[in-house]
């Protein structure tokens, strides 16, 4: 599915949820009129009204490789799609929304954030030297747009320092203050401590409340990931230009948020958060994929969120 069929459904489904709206209203002048006291001595007949739902279930027989999978709507807070949503499964580095919303919670976003020396030895991607410094919030951009080991140590070293607590327990506050009871991390950038333990775990469940709180309350930085490339500045006026480690950004209509995430022990992830209506931004997540798989699972799952909303059973 390309990105015209992508953003034609889109504008179908804005366009016919305004026509919903327009057709709400002019229900209920209807049914005001129905009910108004009648000149007529003669009783009103009885109205029997029967509820029924005869739209298609879009997100049937969804095709995915992803172990887990979820599709939130932040707006009502339930859950329009899920495959094993409360796994706890590796995040590798999707941990790093975590480790920003942690940030957040505790830094300005003016904050200067200096890199540390022992961060610049960290497996790549990297892409800063020891002593630059940026404010919090130009950091997070390039971070999570190309999903930085260094940028994201040093936010999280930066905020446990703060905290005067180590980085798991800074993150394990950050993931109890939104309630994401299947999510913890034992450092800031997601990277696999062993070959057998992971920087992160976390459900398809959380991870969507998480990236859909992240792109509301953030969405200065959240908005850096939805571009090919992102361009930053460091305090001592040294510009950086990232690529976006999701290849796809630029087929997913209104996108708030993009995040990848690769290891041998997580295999393929990606969270998503775009807005399906006017201000109703859906977050996606997907769990346990291949490296080239999760997007396909991402905008597959885009496309049956945007044909639920059309009220189609498919694009």
């Amino acid at each position: 599915m390309d990105s015209s069929e992508l953003q034609k459904l889109a504008e179908r489904t804005r366009s016919m949820r305004e026509a919903g709206f327009a057709l709400l209203f002019a229900s209920g002048v209807l049914a005001l009129f129905l009910f108004l006291p009648s000149v007529s001595t003669k009783p009103a007949p009885a109205l029997v009204a029967i509820a029924t739902s005869t739209a298609p279930d879009a997100f049937a027989n969804v095709p995915l490789q992803a172990k887990a999978a979820v599709v939130y709507d932040t707006v009502t807070g339930k859950i329009l799609y899920a495959k094993n949503a409360d796994a706890q499964l590796p995040l590798a580095s999707l941990t790093k929304l975590l480790t920003v919303y942690a940030a957040l919670a505790e830094l300005s976003p003016d904050t200067p954030i200096t890199i540390p020396a022992d961060v610049t030895h960290l497996d790549a991607p990297h892409a800063f030297s020891a002593g630059q410094v940026f404010t919090l919030q130009e950091l997070a951009r390039l971070t999570l747009t190309a999903s930085l080991n260094d940028g994201a140590t040093a936010i999280a070293e930066a905020t446990a320092a703060r905290e005067d607590r180590s980085q798991s327990q800074m993150l394990a506050g950050a993931a109890a203050a939104l309630d994401l009871s299947q999510t913890y991390a034992l450092n800031g950038s997601g990277l696999d401590v062993s070959t057998a333990i992971s920087g992160g775990y976390g459900s398809a469940r959380d991870l969507a409340k998480l990236a859909g709180a992240l792109a509301a309350e953030a969405p200065t930085i959240t908005a850096a990931t939805t571009h090919n490339t992102t361009q930053g500045v460091s305090l001592d006026g040294t510009h950086f230009s990232v690529k976006n480690t999701d290849p796809m950004v630029g087929t997913i209509p209104h996108l708030l948020l993009s995040k990848t995430g690769y290891t041998d022990l997580a295999g393929g992830n990606l969270a998503l958060v775009f807005d399906a209506g006017i201000r109703h931004p859906i977050a996606v997540v997907v769990l346990g994929s291949t490296e080239k798989s999760r997007f396909t699972d991402g905008t597959t799952l885009v496309a049956a969120t945007l044909a639920h909303f059309a009220g189609v059973s498919s694009l």
